[in-house]
């Protein structure tokens, strides 16, 4: 277990290895899932500010989900989540000419329409965050079969988790939170070596 400040990171986060591989995976991480990928409070806003303009990137079956459930919902277990079609894909989904589905917050966000690139749980996968009151555990759970292939990928090129993810974590975290976990694991790595 890593602590830096008031997060508490699994060892996973910076020994296992990870890439994501959307040509084997086809984005499956915003099709398959229990609900909607989670959000901040804050982030239920922003979501409702620029679904306007993330909106004709959306299918018609889409939009009409999120007219019907609103642009965020309620699950039991993990709060305020986007809304699915029939329980699996994401509304803010989108399929793209090859196949792979993709985000279309993040779309508009690359093409500087909105200020919001996507739900920072989506930015961070496969780590999850859990609120444990004063602190967050920070875990790293790919799903086993959807994942096998980026953790293969990520072996192969020898990229442990926190650094393929290192602009999600900055985003969340801050610069000087991933330069001591980045110190940190070449620690870890130097003591096991």
């Amino acid at each position: 277990m890593i602590a830096i400040d008031n997060v508490l990171l699994s060892d996973d986060v910076v020994e296992a290895q990870f890439v994501c591989d959307l040509n084997a995976c086809k984005g499956g991480c915003c099709v398959d899932g229990d609900c909607g990928a989670p959000l901040t409070e804050e982030e239920t806003k922003k979501i409702a500010e620029v679904y306007p303009i993330v909106k004709p990137y959306l299918a018609a079956e889409y939009i009409a989900e999120i007219e019907k459930q609103g642009t965020h919902t309620i699950d039991d277990e993990y709060g305020y989540v986007t809304p699915t079609v029939n329980g699996g894909i994401c509304t803010y989904a989108y399929t793209d000419e090859v196949g792979i589905v993709k985000c279309a917050i993040e779309k508009a966000w690359k093409e500087g329409k909105i200020d919001f690139q996507k739900p920072i749980s989506c930015h961070l996968y496969p780590i999850r965050i859990k609120d444990m009151g004063e602190y967050e555990a920070v875990n790293y759970e790919p799903r086993k079969k959807l994942c096998r292939p980026a953790c293969k990928l990520g072996k192969q090129l020898k990229v442990p988790v926190y650094q393929f993810l290192k602009g999600s974590i900055i985003r969340k975290y801050g610069e000087e939170f991933y330069d001591t976990l980045d110190a940190v694991a070449k620690k870890m790595e130097e003591d096991r070596g």
